[in-house]
């Protein structure tokens, strides 16, 4: 039996990673939950993400993906990077909109591992899918008590 339960171990991850999270803190992003291969982060669209068009750019909807992924991979305390990411965007996020991504765990084997993120607005519209490739490499986030 685990000294510690697997959502603590995703809370504790999350804690680790989100202190030198300086992208994700900088971009005014949020770290709503996280559990055992999953993750939810949001953020409100600022001036700062609007592109030439005034609309949210995408490399800040990509970014946003990218970080609810990482915290939903790495919820295991094991350091686990991107290996390929792809993304569709579907819809436009606008200057004051709140954006939530959801990434969840599809499949783990081995060290590594398939994610979906799903950006969405507050109205539930769905503005970007994501998909992540993870592999997990040397290293934990804590040291964890002994069983």
């Amino acid at each position: 039996m685990s000294a510690i339960s697997d959502q603590e171990r995703a809370e504790r991850s999350s804690e680790a990673m989100w202190k030198d999270d300086h992208m994700s803190q900088s971009n005014g992003m949020t770290v709503e939950t996280v559990g055992p291969g999953t993750a939810t982060l949001s953020m409100v669209v600022r001036k700062n993400h609007l592109n030439g068009h005034g609309s949210c750019h995408g490399g800040a909807i990509f970014t946003l993906a990218d970080s609810a992924f990482a915290f939903a991979c790495n919820s295991r305390n094991a350091i686990t990077v991107a290996q390929h990411c792809s993304v569709t965007f579907l819809a436009p996020g606008r200057e004051g909109d709140r954006l939530t991504a959801t990434a969840r765990e599809v499949t783990l084997a081995g060290r590594s591992g398939v994610y979906d993120v799903t950006v969405t607005r507050d109205d539930g519209t769905a503005i970007a899918e994501f998909r992540g490739l993870s592999r997990t490499v040397a290293g934990t986030h804590f040291e964890e008590p002994a069983a």
